[in-house]
């Protein structure tokens, strides 16, 4: 495949957060589907908005993060998904503000790293209510902070009409070179259903596929496709530096259990390709729908929403049980945050697996919310003693363990909270369980450790 399928990308990048940047970018990603085959990522390590990616483009959207890769790991990241793909187009979303990262001076972890790794143009999205002239300080104060950036389009978000547009527009390439692709109406029917971790995933929302329909058509009458077009293509040629990813080591193959339905949606692509490509076989299962756990050596319960679905877990007894036979039968669990809840004993007082005898409870007020690094302070199914590791939390949820219970622990949070005590990765038998979501360029060893212990254990 030559350059002419990786040449061609963009940064959607907002001026800050709930400018309309996953609603723009998934119309744009639907849009553009009908030009050629386009292949999404997210910026940051949110899995929500590439739920909507996927179903605009009917590619599976990917993570790129500054945090989690080195600047390598993103170019050759971004590379082995438009080959894997054979996407002409690739449509990068991003996270926050353009600039809004870990740290107020530099770009770790924001959209504008992400940028620059992959020498990327950049469309930057802004709500423009009530603002004319001063829409274009705003463009310029953008252009300002790091002329390495190349902002080369404007979207106007939430415009009144268009002689309002019309006036935005001319106010913005009068005092700046960039040009405005195109203007949003003020229209409430485009938001996207909000909870308590961001955006309602695609998977749980009733005719999505009619709304994500709606949005490609709304980008096809207000934004100019053939100027987007060509501020793609003057994209620059990028090389692959074939950064190693993740470890591939395991020879044997094994059959992998992995929770996916509409409770537990949180998956990072990457993590599933690198566990195929240590000889694993993904079977998914349904702990909502199937009467028990299919026939594999491991499972995967990652992230999701099982505190919407108590009722629905609860009353399917007979999965609960086959997952806690599965576990006294030492075979290895892992579970990420709503799987770590799951396979507690309740949540908030609805019965759950009891791999772990400890109530989790969802409050009020977020419990953690931020990028993680830990330690791997005990042997397990992911990792090794010693094992340094990245990956983020976010969760309102609360496992009630306490210290006289004398709970076993696999990692030491060196940034972050965990469960208890700047600890994290509850140990039974060979289950490990956390609050961390782990991405397997950011914990290389974890596809190669769980498809291992997959046959070993």
């Amino acid at each position: 495949m030559g350059f002419h399928y990786i040449i061609m990308r963009v940064v959607l990048a907002g001026t800050g957060s709930a400018v309309g940047k996953t609603t723009i970018s998934t119309g744009i990603m639907k849009a553009l589907s009908e030009e050629g085959k386009v292949q999404p990522f997210k910026v940051g390590p949110d899995y929500i908005d590439p739920t909507y990616h996927t179903m605009a483009t009917g590619n599976k959207s990917r993570n790129l993060d500054t945090f989690f890769m080195s600047l390598n790991q993103v170019k050759s990241s971004y590379i082995r998904a438009m080959k894997k793909t054979k996407s002409k187009m690739a449509v990068i979303e991003g996270v926050r503000g353009l600039y809004e990262g870990i740290s107020p001076i530099d770009d770790m972890g924001n959209t504008a790293s992400v940028s620059k790794a992959l020498d990327a143009p950049v469309i930057l999205i802004l709500n423009a209510r009530s603002l004319v002239k001063s829409a274009a300080a705003v463009i310029l104060g953008f252009q300002t902070l790091d002329p390495s950036i190349k902002i080369e389009g404007a979207i106007l978000n939430m415009v009144k009409n268009n002689k309002h547009y019309i006036k935005a527009k001319t106010a913005i390439e009068t005092y700046t070179n960039v040009k405005v692709i195109g203007g949003i109406p003020r229209n409430n029917e485009i938001s996207v259903e909000q909870r308590h971790l961001g955006l309602v995933p695609a998977l749980e929302r009733e005719n999505i596929n009619k709304s994500i329909s709606q949005w490609g058509q709304m980008v096809k009458e207000n934004i100019d496709i053939d100027l987007l077009l060509e501020i793609m293509k003057n994209s620059q040629k990028i090389t692959d530096p074939k950064e190693e990813l993740w470890q591939t080591s395991n020879r044997k193959k094994v059959k992998i259990g992995v929770a996916m339905d509409e409770i537990f949606t949180f998956y990072y692509q990457d993590n599933i390709e690198s566990l195929e490509e240590n000889n694993a076989k993904i079977i998914p299962f349904s702990p909502w729908h199937d009467e028990k756990i299919p026939d594999v050596d491991a499972l995967y319960i990652g992230g999701g929403y099982p505190e919407i679905f108590l009722k629905e877990l609860e009353s399917n007894i007979s999965m609960r049980y086959s997952i806690k036979k599965f576990h006294d039968n030492e075979k290895p669990i892992y579970g990420e945050c709503g799987g770590l809840i799951y396979l507690t004993n309740t949540i908030n007082n609805a019965k759950m697996c009891n791999v772990y005898n400890y109530p989790s409870v969802l409050t009020k007020h977020v419990q953690g919310l931020s990028y993680v690094i830990a330690e791997t302070k005990e042997d397990n199914i992911i990792s090794q003693k010693g094992d340094v590791f990245r990956g983020h939390e976010f969760h309102y949820a609360k496992v009630n363990v306490k210290p006289e219970n004398n709970p076993k622990f696999a990692f030491k949070i060196l940034r972050g909270n965990g469960i208890l005590n700047k600890e994290d990765g509850l140990i039974s038998k060979n289950t490990v369980a956390n609050f961390v979501h782990t991405h397997a360029v950011a914990c290389p060893t974890f596809a190669s450790n769980l498809t291992r212990n997959a046959w070993e254990l």
